[in-house]
């Protein structure tokens, strides 16, 4: 059945700047805001933006993802007029090959595309924290008849050589793209969110195969060939709440952004209003007679005897009586111990904080805790 937009989420990255927390789960699939994982993000929009065929690109430590992810029935898309698809790399005539990167992880995928014959393809990361409607920047690519478009945000001028730059002009055509510029010449970043029309980019993905000096890569090879081929590329302007949670210190702002952010603010009506993820099943949360909660979120699961303080709690988490948490993440499981003091922290899953272990990092930085802490 040939179908109006497919969705393709690449998910298959180390993250290894998260440490510890993606030594064996790939990076969409770790936790965030006391009950969700970072994948929850891009599904819910899809299913929020009536995208019902979702492809979910998996490559490195997928066990976790690929049994989360399920059939899409968390986010409603499964049935017999949705789908969720996992898609790992696989061995084919040519051989077993890691994907070489963003784009050659489409084009090894051109077949599952091809079965459901979109006019469409959006291509989306499965590693950050927003909440959109690409049906809006759908109609937009519809409306300009264009081969790309390309959602962007305005970033500070200091940091924008983090990103790919686009430069546009007035009609918001895109008419130059800066690939991480040492001087970029605009803010707007590329958020790593495209609609391609199909047909195009399937063309553009073959030559691009076939190209050995090619690295294969959207930001790099793609978009550049686009213009230089005098392609249509247009801008979609996003100005709503989001976070590229790529490190710890990004990750543990994420999170304290869900405790600050007031009621009616992008990221507080992403939260309540259209985040959809899985229910552990869990116990009610305890609060014991001597705790201290205060401007702190905290999950179904969680046991709370000690003191919490502006901090984000998982569930499955036991706080003993007379330890202290402020201003930290604490992940599923995590055990904090009689007489600790967690500041300024994400404590991984299932960690252990011994009897009276002080976990305070100095000069602003957040510490990643994980295993056993005794001393």
């Amino acid at each position: 059945m040939s179908k109006e937009i497919v969705a393709m989420i690449l998910a298959g990255g180390k993250g290894t700047r998260l440490e510890a927390l993606t030594k064996k789960v790939a990076k969409p699939a770790v936790s965030f805001g006391g009950r969700y994982r970072i994948i929850d993000f891009p599904l819910s929009n899809c299913a929020n933006s009536g995208i019902t065929t979702v492809g979910v690109l998996m490559q490195y430590e997928s066990i976790v993802l690929d049994q989360y992810i399920g059939s899409g029935e968390k986010w409603g898309l499964n049935g017999v007029r949705a789908l969720t698809q996992t898609l790992s790399p696989r061995q084919t005539e040519q051989g077993m090959a890691w994907y070489k990167g963003t784009a050659d992880a489409i084009y090894e995928n051109l077949d599952f595309l091809d079965s459901q014959d979109p006019e469409y393809v959006l291509i989306l990361s499965g590693d950050h924290i927003y909440g959109m409607s690409y049906r809006d920047m759908l109609n937009k690519h519809i409306e300009k008849n264009a081969d790309v478009t390309i959602c962007s945000i305005g970033v500070p001028l200091e940091e924008a050589s983090r990103f790919g730059i686009i430069i546009k002009d007035d009609n918001d055509r895109i008419v130059e793209f800066q690939e991480k510029p040492a001087k970029p010449r605009s803010n707007f970043a590329s958020m790593g969110i495209y609609i391609f029309t199909y047909k195009v980019l399937r063309k553009l993905l073959i030559d691009d195969a076939k190209n050995e000096k090619s690295s294969h890569d959207f930001g790099k090879d793609i978009l550049p060939k686009m213009l230089a081929d005098k392609k249509r590329l247009f801008s979609y302007e996003y100005k709503g709440y989001w976070k590229d949670v790529g490190t710890i210190a990004s990750l543990h702002e994420a999170n304290m952004d869900l405790i600050d952010s007031p009621a009616g603010s992008d990221l507080s009506k992403v939260i309540n209003n259209s985040l959809y993820s899985e229910d552990t099943n869990s116990a009610p949360q305890y609060i014991g007679s001597n705790a201290s909660i205060k401007n702190s979120i905290v999950n179904q699961g969680a046991v709370i005897l000690g003191s919490v303080e502006h901090s984000i709690i998982s569930n499955e988490v036991y706080i003993e009586e007379g330890a202290t948490v402020i201003n930290s993440v604490l992940l599923p499981g995590a055990h904090i111990s009689t007489g600790a003091l967690v500041k300024d922290a994400i404590v991984n899953n299932d960690a252990f904080i011994g009897e009276g272990v002080k976990v305070t990092p100095e000069n602003g930085k957040i510490e990643l805790v994980s295993g056993r802490r005794m001393e």
